[in-house]
């Protein structure tokens, strides 16, 4: 299996390229503070999500890529926060980036909780 083929890996792409489209439209004065972050932030899910499963030969590294993976989750939720507080998203748009985002960190738990389902040899 691939980390593309992980569904963690899928709904984490999902939901940066849902918050890149949305960024789009915040204004020109946030590219480099909450349209950055925001992005920067989500993608980072993605790249931990493939980090975290190429070191599966390596339990305590597994384990620590997936806490980056969960922080970055973190972090996206408290930007998408700012985004609807400052006025740049709807409501229906903060509670679908919110409740996808809220999907993803299940799975990032399931990840933390069952690493030997993600081929990670367990220590002895």
């Amino acid at each position: 299996m691939k980390y593309q083929d992980l569904l963690a890996y899928k709904k984490s792409f999902d939901v940066a390229m849902n918050i890149f489209e949305t960024s789009k439209s915040f204004p020109k004065e946030e590219i480099y503070s909450l349209t950055d972050q925001v992005r920067r932030s989500s993608r980072s899910v993605c790249v931990n999500i493939a980090e975290a499963y190429r070191k599966r030969d390596y339990p305590k590294h597994f384990h620590s890529k997936l806490t980056d993976y969960d922080a970055e989750n973190s972090e996206t939720q408290t930007w998408l926060e700012f985004a609807f507080a400052c006025n740049y998203i709807s409501k229906e748009t903060f509670h679908h980036l919110t409740e996808k985002n809220k999907e993803v960190g299940k799975l990032i738990n399931y990840m933390i909780l069952n690493p030997s389902k993600f081929g990670v040899k367990t220590e002895n």
